[in-house]
Order: C-alpha cells, then sequence, then structure tokens
C-alpha cells in the first residue's frame, strides 16, 4: 500500500520537473506549433502590444485564444528570451496538474490512498509528460481543465452545500481553459454543467451552482480577449478563429470519423501504461462496484470521456494530446479503480512493471553514452548521465519495498525522459537558434539590424529565440523573396535555398550547422571510423549569414 509517509505530492511534484526538466527546457525536440507562441510573444516583446498575436512573417494569426502567448511572453519577460523561458510555464503547469488531480481525489475521496494514487497515474502519464515539453495550448487546457475538475468533484462530494471555492474552481477554471484553446473547453464545461443540473443521483439546483459573483468573473476572463480584438480589428479575427475551431478541424469522412473513434478510445486506455493492465482484473464486476459506490461521479466520467473521444473523432487529423482535458477525470477514476481492486497487493506484478521501465532506462542510458564518448561532449552531459546511474541504482535497490513500488514506477518512467535528454544530446544540441546567436555576438552584429530569414519555419523560429527581441527577423517566402531583400540589413539562408539567391550581391559566412536527423546512420557510422566531424560537414543542415555587398 502507499503509506503517507512515504508520499508527498510535493515532492511528486518537484520530481516531475527535476526529471522532465532537461528534456524540456532545450530544444531535443521542438514541436512544429511552439512556433506560433514563441513568434509572437518576441514580437509582443518588441512592440508591446501584448493583445495581438502575429507569425514570424508579420501576419496576423487568431487562431487560437492569448493565454498561451502570454504564458510564453511571461517566461521571456522574467527570463529572458531563451528556449527554457519558452517552456517553464509549461513545464510548471504540467506538474501543477499532478497537484489538482492530487486535490481533485482528496475532495471526493476519504481514503487517501486513492488521491494518491490518481496523483501518480498522473505524473506518469506520457500524454502529460510531452505536452508539459512543449510551449503549446493542450498542457494549459489540460492544467486549467484540471482545476474545473476540482470544482465539479466539489459539487458531487457536498451537492448543494458545496463551499464557495469549488464554484470559483469550476468557472475560473473553464474561463481560464476558454482563454488556452476556444471551443473545446467550452464544450466541456458546458455538458459538465449540465451534467450538475440534470443527473439523477445528485443534483445540483440552478440557484446554487451559478453563484453570481464566480459566474460574472469567469465570464469577464472568458471573454476578455474576444472583446479586445474586436475592438480593434474588427470581425475578421472572429472569422479566422472559427475557422480553425470548426471548419478546417472537422472532418465529415465517414471512415475517418470511425478510425479517429476507435483511435481515440484505445489510447485513452493503453496510455496509461502500465496502470491500465492491473485495472483489467475482473474489470466488468469493479466497474459495477464502483458505480453502486459513487454512481455521480462514474457518469461524470463517462459523460466527458465519451466527449472527449467524440470530438476527437470528428477532427482532419488526430492528435493523442487531444485527449488531456480528460485524463485527470480519468486518472482519479481508475486511481479509485486500483485501489477497489486489490492491484497495491500485486507485489509481483509491480516488481516486474518497475524492472521493465529500469531496464529502458538503462538502454536509453547506454545509447547516450555510447554517443557522447565518441563525439565532443561537456560536464553537465556526463552529470546528467552519472545522476540517471545512480538513480536507477536507487530504484533497483528499492525494489523490494512493496509500498512505494507505484511511486517507483512513476519516478522510472519520468526518469526515461531525463535518460533521452541525455542521448539526444549530440543530435539536437546546440540548435541552430544558439549556434547564430554565438555568431552574431562574434561578428558584433549591431543590436535592432533587420534580418531576412529564408528557410524552415520551424528552424527560424529556433533562430528568433536565440536572436532575442534585440533583432528584428522575419520570415520570407521561399517562393517570392528577392524584391524584398533590399529591405534588410542581412540575410539568413538555409542552404537548399542558396542558390535562388544572387551571389554577387552578398558575401556569406556559414552561421549554424547541426547534424540533420535524416542522416542519422551516417552519424553512427561515423563514429567508428572516426570521422564525425568530416560527415557533418558533408550531410549536415547549413545555415548561412549573407551580408550585402
Amino acid at each position: 500500500m502507499l503509506t503517507e509517509k512515504r508520499f508527498s505530492i510535493w515532492g511528486l511534484m518537484l520530481a516531475f520537473v527535476v526529471l522532465v526538466g532537461p528534456f524540456a527546457l532545450s530544444f531535443h525536440m521542438h514541436y512544429p506549433d511552439e512556433m506560433y507562441y514563441s513568434d509572437a510573444a518576441v514580437r509582443m516583446l518588441q512592440t508591446g502590444d501584448i493583445q495581438t498575436p502575429y507569425l514570424g512573417s508579420e501576419e496576423l494569426r487568431f487562431k487560437k485564444p492569448i493565454l498561451t502567448y502570454w504564458f510564453v511572453l511571461a517566461g521571456f519577460k522574467l527570463f529572458g528570451v531563451t528556449p527554457f523561458a519558452s517552456r517553464i510555464f509549461f513545464l510548471l503547469a504540467g506538474a501543477a496538474t499532478v497537484g489538482f488531480v492530487y486535490w481533485g481525489a482528496r475532495v471526493l475521496f476519504d481514503d487517501r490512498r486513492v488521491a494518491r494514487l490518481s496523483a501518480i497515474l498522473m505524473a506518469s502519464q506520457p500524454v502529460l509528460i510531452l505536452s508539459a515539453t512543449r510551449s503549446i495550448p493542450d498542457v494549459l487546457l489540460g492544467m486549467c481543465m484540471a482545476i474545473s475538475t476540482v470544482g465539479f468533484l466539489g459539487f458531487i462530494k457536498h451537492g448543494d452545500q458545496a463551499p464557495k471555492r469549488f464554484h470559483w474552481l469550476l468557472f475560473v477554471g473553464i474561463a481560464l481553459a476558454f482563454e488556452v484553446k476556444g471551443l473545446p473547453a467550452a464544450a466541456l464545461g458546458g455538458l459538465g454543467m449540465g451534467y450538475l443540473l440534470l443527473n439523477p443521483w445528485q443534483r445540483i439546483s440552478t440557484s446554487k451552482l451559478f453563484y453570481l459573483p464566480a459566474v460574472l468573473t469567469g465570464l469577464i476572463i472568458a471573454c476578455y480577449w474576444f472583446v479586445a480584438m474586436y475592438w480593434v480589428h474588427g470581425p475578421m479575427y472572429l472569422e479566422s478563429f472559427i475557422e480553425d475551431q470548426v471548419g478546417i478541424r472537422v472532418g465529415n469522412r465517414f471512415l475517418l470519423l470511425v478510425k479517429n473513434f476507435v483511435l481515440a478510445a484505445v489510447l485513452l486506455i493503453v496510455l496509461f501504461i502500465p496502470w491500465f493492465i492491473f485495472g483489467l482484473k475482473k474489470i466488468k464486476t469493479q466497474s459495477k462496484n464502483l458505480y453502486l459506490q459513487n454512481s455521480a461521479f462514474v457518469g461524470l466520467v463517462v459523460l466527458w470521456v465519451l466527449a472527449i473521444v467524440l470530438m476527437s473523432a470528428g477532427v482532419t487529423k488526430f492528435y493523442e494530446r487531444y485527449l488531456l482535458p480528460v485524463l485527470p477525470l480519468a486518472s482519479i477514476w481508475l486511481g479509485w479503480l486500483l485501489i477497489e481492486n486489490g492491484a497495491l497487493n500485486w507485489t509481483k506484478s509491480l516488481k516486474f512493471a518497475l524492472l521493465f521501465f529500469l531496464t529502458l532506462n538503462l538502454f536509453v542510458l547506454l545509447i547516450g553514452i555510447y554517443f557522447n564518448t565518441f563525439l565532443e561532449s561537456n560536464f553537465w552531459v556526463w552529470g546528467q548521465c552519472l545522476f540517471v546511474f545512480l538513480f536507477l541504482f536507487y530504484l533497483y535497490l528499492k525494489r523490494n519495498h512493496s509500498e512505494g513500488l507505484p511511486q517507483l514506477i512513476s519516478w522510472s518512467v519520468l526518469l526515461l525522459f531525463f535518460g533521452v535528454s541525455f542521448s539526444t544530446y549530440q543530435i539536437s544540441l546546440p540548435d541552430a537558434g544558439q549556434l547564430v546567436k554565438e555568431y552574431v555576438a562574434d561578428k558584433q552584429i549591431p543590436e535592432g539590424s533587420k534580418i531576412a530569414f529564408i528557410g524552415h519555419l520551424h528552424t527560424g523560429s529556433k533562430i528568433r529565440i536565440g536572436l532575442g527581441a534585440q533583432f528584428y527577423m522575419i520570415d520570407l517566402s521561399p517562393d517570392h523573396f528577392i524584391d524584398q531583400l533590399g529591405q534588410y540589413d542581412f540575410i539568413l539562408v538555409e542552404d537548399k535555398y542558396l542558390e535562388l539567391i544572387p551571389q554577387d550581391k552578398f558575401s556569406f559566412d556559414t552561421a549554424a550547422i547541426n547534424w540533420d536527423a535524416k542522416f542519422i546512420k551516417e552519424m553512427v557510422q561515423s563514429l567508428w571510423v572516426n570521422n564525425s566531424q568530416e560527415v557533418k560537414e558533408a550531410t549536415g543542415k547549413k545555415y548561412y549569414w549573407g551580408t550585402p555587398l
């Protein structure tokens, strides 16, 4: 069993931040959509206009509400324009989600074991971990829906006598979620409130649910940005928003709907690795038992899970992160199920799961040692390696402490991401943005310079973060940029577009060169013959700095 003495929710949240941090706070992996938010945040710093999002090409972008942009902007304001700053508050939001899951389970259940196990399940959820490593809306949506979940569970627990704090959590949580992602938050929030008013097991009266101060505060938060944008830009912004929320994202082909529905339903179960396996024992009998114990809670879980699966089925392209808004509630239900079916007493199965993840960690560690032994590395990277090894050894020694096995498993899952950051160091870091930053400092390029960028926009976003708010870099389309080059002090060109630039008008230096992921096989082979630098020069992705002649 999980003992109070051995568990701390703050310790679990800290472990989440520490173990996921190295993977999240540098560009070991740069998710494509991150550029929309970091590019806009850099421009907000430069112009002082924190309401209007712009792309790196200086086009307006109204497809998402403002809160995600502000999270990136807050990081830049506090820590400067760096990869760390662009993601730090998203990592903390992931840890906060774990805390809200614990809080929600404590509100609903008298058995503290349910709360502790629910938080452990959430902390080891791959969708949460991956979402917390990216500066995109999903982890913020998950956190805000977790806040509102605490409010919903407060009403299920206390009925019409629910303390006022649950009104505030419910309405402010939904309002913040709406300012993160828009209609998906409104849909889940509306369904949840309708359920509280109509479900036959624990109905809440309308007058008790809609506490006016909380409702008005929620409406002000939810509508603020939309009213501001209408005031400044008129109905144009709303067309773009609705097109993204409803138009281009909703599929209408039957087979696509079926495929997405099945995929969403399966992933919602399977991604609770390895916990869903322990919940399969007598699942029919145990589910009926949970329903009889707390029908109102089970009904809310079923409603939200079906809603998110159906909404995920309707998009033109499904991503596992779309499931995140209901994972806090699902984690609490699964934690309750595992407590009720006695899964925490299955010591041999839990120990096997722990050893499985320790083996995966060891494999990742060996890959990292291989790459960093043959390629230039640094003290910090080898410090990470030592930390992984010592932590693995500690977890292995603790394998016979049956009461702590669930938490050990959670740590071993989180440790995988810490180890991956060590293993991918040579391919990912330093990223092109940091290399260009070093080049600009070395060449003493004047601050305030206007730079035209012609290349892959995702890399351009990393370079914009490297340059910071002191330089004005604009993305130009490779299809029609020639006539615009004269407007800029310098140009920065990806290698495959270099031949399109008039060579008699610019002198070029190599500003950045990185390993190209397409040539990972060549990279590995080069280590055996000790010619990695030559192979990198031949196959790497290059970016050239152009100075007008």
